[in-house]
């Protein structure tokens, strides 16, 4: 507001370098603030200013050139390509081959920000030749340069498949697996981060990823005590598991379900997602990768999320989890409903607290509907017979109307606990799949039990 960004501008071009180093400083602050100083900054032409001769400069102003770039180009896709259109990739990418760690470092920070808000501005980057000097820094010495590097790489893979393969060209992904056992879980965090961004693509990727041989070794890092690098550690797999039946019995294969398994049971919150997730797709592939997951006692710890969990989404990811398992075979669904997975599912479903995002609800039926279309498993069936709406008793009684004229210990039961009473109350259109499977119920008993 008094005007100081205008009085900066000239000091840029100052004969004394610490006064052009100060003031870019002060610029860079500025601009960090929020997006209107930022706006400001650019508006006042102050770009072309602080570029103009950065090649030439001393290593601190290169430091705190790149770190302008940065705080102007963090808040918006415009102001980053404010930043690209007054030729701010060439500079930086020559500041990537600088001798000092500290410029490498301010550059490869730049171009991360510029890269990660929309595949135009990543591609931008990796026209100005990025990559290939990027994958250079991860193999320096310096933990913090190598930090920034994985995390930059990650913010350029993160886009589309054409991106990501242009990281995997530049011969990434063998050095980012080398790093996964590194101590440092900040360095940890952004490598597990980048193969993800790249496995999360295609097919193809998520192979070439495997290959750099990070089975088992990722699987440390779910016990890992940094509660990030556990959630990468999860992400990345679950990147890998999703796509075929093939990579998700290599991860089963390399104990990779059992470590999501007790990961998911030691932490909490939205740490757990990435391992809940990790079990439905590979549930989701076949009958007998839903089994692995069934003894590897999957079950457990996705009805503890049901009960302990608060946020609807992470609710919503264990139920569909459940949902996968459970609708292969009666088999698949006697296990998920022995383990009082029905009663929860049903509660949170008719709950009224409950989140009203459709798709979150219909997550939830979908899961409660895929189990009892299998279920035979009459225990577990009959809490839900007094307290289920109308949508959901359809599949109830559908279950019931298969195993009771099969079973006579069962057809006793029906009577005394008030199953059968609780038939005769429903109101079903004539002629519908829900009256027919009244009828066959009721076909098991004689007239007088049924009146």
């Amino acid at each position: 507001n008094s005007g100081v960004v205008c009085l900066l501008r000239p000091l840029l071009l100052d004969v004394v370098p610490s006064i052009r180093q100060t003031t870019a400083l002060a610029l860079g602050r500025l601009a960090d603030y929020d997006v209107e100083l930022a706006e400001a900054v650019v508006k006042a032409g102050i770009l072309p200013h602080l570029l103009c001769a950065l090649p030439e400069e001393n290593r601190f102003y290169k430091k705190t050139a790149a770190f302008v770039l940065r705080a102007i180009a963090k808040h918006s896709p415009q102001l980053a390509q404010a930043v690209v259109q007054c030729g701010a990739l060439e500079m930086l990418v020559i500041c990537l081959e600088d001798f000092d760690p500290g410029v490498k470092e301010g550059a490869s920070w730049a171009l991360g920000y510029i890269a990660r808000h929309n595949p135009e501005l990543s591609q931008a980057v990796v026209d100005a030749g990025a990559v290939p000097l990027l994958v250079l820094c991860i193999q320096e010495p310096e933990i913090a340069l190598k930090r920034i590097a994985a995390s930059t790489l990650s913010d350029i893979s993160k886009h589309s498949p054409e991106l990501a393969q242009t990281v995997v060209d530049a011969r990434a992904i063998a050095y980012l697996a080398q790093m996964i056992p590194n101590p440092d879980a900040k360095l940890k965090r952004q490598v597990l981060s980048a193969l993800s961004q790249i496995a999360k693509h295609s097919v193809d990727l998520a192979e070439l990823v495997v290959e750099a041989e990070i089975f088992p070794v990722v699987l440390t890092c779910l016990k890992d005590s940094d509660e990030y690098v556990k959630k990468n550690g999860a992400t990345l797999i679950r990147e890998i598991a999703k796509h075929t039946p093939e990579l998700s019995q290599l991860v089963v294969n390399s104990g990779g379900v059992a470590a999501v398994v007790d990961c998911i049971g030691s932490c909490r919150g939205t740490v757990r997602l990435p391992g809940i997730m990790t079990l439905g797709y590979v549930a989701a592939h076949s009958e007998n990768l839903s089994m692995a997951v069934i003894v590897s006692k999957g079950i457990p710890p996705l009805s503890v999320c049901l009960i302990e969990e608060h946020e609807d989404h992470i609710k919503a990811a264990a139920a569909w989890a459940l949902g996968q398992i459970g609708r292969h075979t009666t088999e698949h669904a006697r296990h998920v409903a022995a383990a009082n997975v029905l009663p929860t599912l049903l509660d949170i479903f008719v709950d009224t607290d409950s989140s009203e995002d459709l798709k979150i609800k219909a997550s939830r039926f979908k899961a409660l509907k895929n189990i009892l279309q299998k279920c035979t498993y009459l225990p577990a069936l009959e809490p839900l017979l007094h307290e289920a709406p109308p949508s959901i008793m359809k599949h109830i009684i559908g279950q019931y109307s298969k195993v009771l004229p099969h079973d006579s210990k069962a057809r006793r039961l029906f009577v005394t606990t008030g199953g059968l009473k609780k038939v005769q109350e429903i109101k079903a259109e004539p002629g519908s799949l829900l009256q027919e499977y009244i009828n066959t119920i009721n076909n098991c008993y004689p007239e007088e039990i049924v009146r």
